[in-house]
């Protein structure tokens, strides 16, 4: 997922995809009647500043976001991804869940821009580097958080529980999972991993909720990342190796799952305008899930 040591760079790897997430949430926002809006992407966009600024200003015509095929699917799946994640959270929450852990938290401001139940607490898994810029980049435009948030700077794709438990986490009470945008980018050892520390530090009435994307046939992914100039470099951090889908996971140790096909989310919302392409591309595949334990 993320090379080592405590690296995060806007202009290459997971820094830059996390700015181009950023990018095409703040590009969705500014559509007619959009499906969610996250205000705070753009403030992501101007603190990175170079090219990630001049594409809010129309200035950045290389930009993959740009492509109309590409570019609006791209923005599509950031809108429903935020909709469906943000539903889940306060549908989690108002159930009484009061503990909230977003693993690979990213550039996720939901601390910040959700309502939440007085004495939640979000707990932000990621490398210290992004949680720096994110926190610097959230300050310095004015803004605290709506509840109490606490980081956890430590690599996700790496031993986090026990920093978790260090931060004040809880085993013993439910909690609200997020993994959102994660997923496709662990192998299947490290997707295992991620699933049996949810499942061992989830107690009863526990939720999770994820996006992942299935297995694209290895001419798919050769294609699409041909396609360098309409969002072939985010393909390229993808493991395309066979897994057990989150929901199937789940399900086998007693969690009660759902799936919903991401096109089929769209299409329910009257948001889907960009061609599906083929059964077996990598769009066509994503899906997003959620759980609860009994």
């Amino acid at each position: 997922m993320r090379p080592d040591g405590d690296f995060w760079d806007t202009e290459c790897g997971v820094g830059s995809l996390d700015l181009q997430v950023a990018a095409a949430r703040a590009m969705a926002a500014r559509g007619r009647d959009p499906l969610a809006v996250d205000p705070f992407a753009e403030i992501f966009l101007r603190a990175a500043g170079g090219e990630w600024a001049a594409l809010l200003d129309h200035a950045a015509a290389d930009n993959p976001l740009t492509d109309n095929d590409f570019g609006v699917f791209f923005q599509e799946l950031q809108a429903a991804r935020i909709h469906y994640f943000d539903h889940y959270l306060r549908d989690a929450t108002q159930s009484g869940l009061r503990q909230v852990v977003i693993v690979a938290a990213g550039l996720d401001a939901r601390a910040y821009r959700l309502s939440w139940p007085d004495d939640t607490v979000v707990y932000e898994v990621d490398r210290p580097a992004v949680l720096e810029f994110k926190q610097r980049a959230i300050s310095g435009a004015g803004h605290k958080p709506r509840t109490e948030r606490r980081e956890v700077p430590v690599d996700p794709d790496g031993a986090w529980p026990p920093a978790l438990r260090e931060c004040g986490f809880d085993p013993r009470a439910g909690t609200a999972w997020l993994i959102e945008g994660l997923l496709p980018y662990l192998s299947t050892d490290s997707r295992a991993r991620l699933f049996e520390s949810v499942d061992a530090l989830s107690a009863s009435g526990s939720r999770i909720a994820a996006d992942e994307r299935g297995v694209a046939p290895p001419e798919v992914i050769a294609a699409a990342e041909a396609e360098s100039g309409a969002g072939g470099d985010w393909i390229r951090l993808i493991y395309s190796e066979t897994h057990t889908e989150a929901a199937t996971w789940f399900a086998a140790r007693g969690w009660t799952s759902e799936r919903i096909a991401l096109l089929d989310y769209l299409a329910r919302h009257g948001r889907l305008s960009a061609d599906p392409g083929e059964p077996t591309a990598p769009r066509s595949l994503a899906g997003l899930i959620t759980a609860v334990r009994p």
